[in-house]
């Protein structure tokens, strides 16, 4: 099969099984700019269907490149509230305020300058290329790298690699629709070619699939080695109000509030009250009542009763949530 005869059938499969997703909607070009800067940002670590309706309530509210400028720091986290990994709320800002500054308010439309701004690497930068600008790249997501394992039926190490992979998606071809070639991929791969119980009777590619061939559909990744991590949280309460301290110290939820909390020494003999995995770290927490003693900087007071009137990171929720049960 050649790489124009793949691309149609992708196309075609795409045109009549396509999600209506709103940042799809036939808009201006600057808007389509600024829905794809917005939605990329967003799908970063996160699925598509969390992503929709915290995209329509932002764009909502900051429908433009400039309301994002101008945003307060804090209302602009309550809409992201949920979503995790706040550093890419802060970075979509930032570049913002650059666009406003240095690129009369648009997005730049060469790749080189599009991976200058703040949070936009290699895949971010492509999605934009192609999505936005309607140019010939292919993001290298999930979804797009699991088609091409697929097809090709990658099962080493070395053949599952980013760079490995990169070089392989020239099989995939371009189009003259490259903002939709590019979705379509992604459709595919969320919709079709999932990582378990791949739908290959719905399939446009089936006669061109290593791995039907061969019935073989088991994913191989690059796997990120698990860190072990122990942490002492403390609890300062009076009344019903709680002291939370802004994060400075550590690189997962910077500047966010969350309780005082330190790492310590694993301890075979510890037993934890709490388990979180952020990233590839599984964080293994103590919790310790205390009073206060002397002061704490960066600090303040929460009403536990009141929590959603505090832009809080969902780790802090969680702990919330299981002092309730367990005071």
């Amino acid at each position: 099969m050649t790489k124009s005869i793949l691309t149609k059938k992708i196309l075609y499969w795409y045109d009549n099984n396509k999600r209506s997703l709103p940042w799809r909607k036939k808009i201006s070009q600057v808007k389509r700019e600024y829905y794809t800067l917005v939605s990329e940002f967003m799908l970063q670590q996160t699925q598509v269907v969390t992503v929709v309706p915290y995209f329509n309530n932002f764009i909502k509210d900051i429908p433009n490149l400039s309301s994002l400028a101008r945003i307060n720091e804090e209302r602009l986290l309550k809409y992201w509230e949920g979503l995790g990994y706040y550093s890419r709320v802060r970075n979509l800002k930032k570049t913002a305020l650059i666009l406003k500054k240095n690129f009369k308010g648009r997005l730049p439309s060469t790749i080189e300058e599009l991976k200058l701004l703040p949070g936009i690497g290699e895949y971010t930068a492509n999605a934009i290329m192609a999505i936005g600008f309607n140019k010939p790249f292919i993001p290298l997501d999930g979804n797009i790298e699991r088609v091409i394992k697929r097809l090709l039926n990658l099962k080493l190490i070395s053949e599952v690699s980013k760079e490995n992979l990169i070089s392989k998606k020239k099989i995939l071809g371009t189009s003259v629709r490259a903002s939709d070639y590019a979705q379509a991929l992604m459709e595919l791969g969320a919709l079709i070619c999932r990582p378990k119980n791949p739908l290959c009777s719905q399939c446009p590619l089936t006669k061109n699939c290593k791995s039907f061939k061969i019935n073989d559909f088991e994913i191989i990744k690059e796997r990120k080695k698990k860190i072990d991590k122990f942490y002492l949280l403390k609890v300062y309460k009076k009344n019903n109000q709680f002291l939370l301290v802004k994060n400075t110290k550590f690189n997962f939820l910077k500047n966010l509030k969350i309780f005082p909390m330190d790492e310590i020494p694993k301890h075979n003999n510890l037993e934890k009250d709490l388990n979180f995995k952020i990233s590839n770290i599984n964080m293994n927490i103590i919790v310790q009542f205390t009073k206060i003693k002397g002061l704490i900087l960066n600090s303040s007071w929460i009403d536990g009763s009141k929590l959603d009137s505090y832009t809080l990171p969902t780790f802090t929720k969680k702990i919330f949530n299981y002092l309730e049960k367990n005071q």
